[in-house]
């Protein structure tokens, strides 16, 4: 009798994983939110715990999702602005350094107050972006607009060097940005010039953004640029290679998940309406991914607005976006899917607790099941009991090996 051959999703939860909070009567939002569909992954199959950001690393999703594919970002990690370029399609030069590039809001006293200019409006980034592009452009640098806050600056040429050491604005809040500001890494002429040059281009910009006839409308509250997470073109495993031959597609609103598919030769799907928050065509995804594993190994669907609920700190959405994402990203897929040779994976790529509004570095909930797997005793998805699960604590490629039966 001929093997079935098995496919996988994996539902990636941006940010779920928290803290017990007194509000919650001790529990953790995941455990207070109602998720019945992702229990019933638990308890129909194995539990266990997933490490995604690995020591000595950023502790931002770029890293922790090329963990959760088994990219290696140990070896492999080249910055997040050139895996946003790469989304983008943006052909850097040898000599090209791409940064991620916020529109951000600080106060007058100076200090951060919101790493998303108050999650600004796509078209409005859109203008600012080409506004300074046409302000500030020049053959040594240039701006990409992206989505929401999220954005791009490239430096061009050999006088520049990705060797800098920065400040994630979402871990940022609230401090003074005297505190926060580009040091470089090294002694070179290039570094010592690198940070020269955007000091003065990001105290030119608020001058110019502070002065944008959207912000003397109240349209929008960008203030400022943040500049951060460095790096040259990229070149990273391909996802064939990494795992005897088989195929995958990505499913995401954000540029940093699609450039890793971009990357790594897996497919990336566009999903009209994805907005990386409570808005986003939660159905437009579902009938993505449903379409992608016709001709995919594996497809891995990816939810932003619990990252960005967490980073705002408002316990209220959290919980809402963690019963979206069940309700309307994983039951549907699973019902669409019953009785299909899938094996499915649901875990967050970091925690981010709501009291912190930042990353932490703790190994992530993970829970697995379908043909490949038994089932264990854990009957609910939650960061206390996915540790007594039989799946152990996992990391690398181990994930997806098991999950297409590589292993």
């Amino acid at each position: 009798m001929m093997k079935q051959h098995v496919k996988a999703v994996i539902f990636l939860a941006d940010g779920m994983a928290d803290l017990p909070l007194a509000a919650l009567n001790g529990k953790t939002p995941l455990e207070a939110a109602a998720t019945p569909a992702m229990d019933a992954i638990a308890a129909d199959g194995m539990n266990g715990t997933f490490l995604t950001l690995p020591d000595g690393l950023p502790t931002s999703s770029d890293v922790a999702n090329m963990s959760v594919l088994g990219f290696c970002p140990e070896k492999n990690y080249p910055g997040r602005g050139p895996i946003e370029a790469a989304s983008q399609g943006i052909k850097l030069a040898p000599d090209d350094i791409a940064w991620r590039c916020n529109l951000v809001t600080v106060d007058d006293q100076r200090i951060l107050r919101d790493y998303s200019a108050g999650h600004i409006d796509n078209a409005i980034s859109t203008e600012l972006m080409q506004a300074l592009q046409q302000e500030f452009g020049s053959d040594l640098v240039t701006f990409h607009p992206g989505v929401s806050y999220r954005n791009l600056l490239v430096l061009h040429g050999p006088g520049f060097s990705p060797e800098i050491a920065y400040e994630k604005p979402d871990s940022s809040q609230d401090l003074p940005v005297a505190e926060l500001r580009l040091k470089p890494l090294n002694d070179s002429p290039e570094a010592a010039a690198t940070v020269a040059f955007l000091e003065d281009l990001g105290n030119r910009a608020h001058e110019f953004l502070i002065r944008h006839p959207l912000y003397r409308s109240g349209r929008t509250v960008a203030t400022d640029i943040w500049p951060w997470s460095p790096g040259r073109k990229p070149v990273m495993p391909l996802f064939s290679e990494r795992y005897a031959g088989k195929t995958g597609a990505i499913i995401s609103a954000v540029d940093v998940i699609k450039g890793l598919g971009r990357c790594t030769g897996m497919t990336v799907v566009d999903v009209p309406g994805a907005t990386g928050f409570l808005d986003t065509n939660y159905e437009g995804k579902v009938a993505a991914a449903l379409e992608a594993l016709k001709t995919h190994d594996l497809v891995y669907l990816h939810l932003e607005a619990i990252d960005e609920c967490s980073h705002i700190g408002d316990l209220k959405l959290k919980l809402q976006a963690i019963e979206d994402f069940d309700a309307r990203i994983v039951a549907p897929v699973r019902a669409a899917l019953a009785g299909q040779p899938v094996n499915f994976a649901v875990l967050p790529d970091h925690p981010v607790p709501i009291e912190l509004r930042q990353h932490t570095t703790t190994p992530v909930p993970l829970a697995v099941c379908g043909p490949s797997f038994q089932a264990d005793a854990v009957r609910t998805f939650s960061e206390n009991l996915a540790p007594t699960g039989d799946l152990g604590f996992l990391r690398g490629e181990t994930l997806v090996r098991k999950l297409l039966e590589l292993e």
